[in-house]
């Protein structure tokens, strides 16, 4: 089954883009804003990656598993 471009592969939930179906050229998104963290994009399954947005909620979290951060 094909990722739905409008749904978050995080969550399922739908994603917001204003780039999902559309079939022009979009002047705006909510994502055009943010900064999506490498280690967000590396959570996601490979088959999603670069085919479906996340939503705004995912993409402004961390995943549940983080490297240990050394102790000063």
């Amino acid at each position: 089954m094909s990722p739905s471009p409008q749904h978050c592969p995080r969550c399922g939930q739908p994603n917001q883009c204003a780039q999902a179906g559309a079939a022009a050229p979009v002047e705006h998104c909510w994502c055009f804003d943010l900064s999506i963290a490498p280690a967000v994009l590396d959570s996601l399954p490979a088959e999603t990656r670069g085919r479906t947005c996340l939503c705004p909620r995912c993409a402004r979290e961390l995943p549940s598993t983080q490297p240990d951060q050394p102790a000063d």
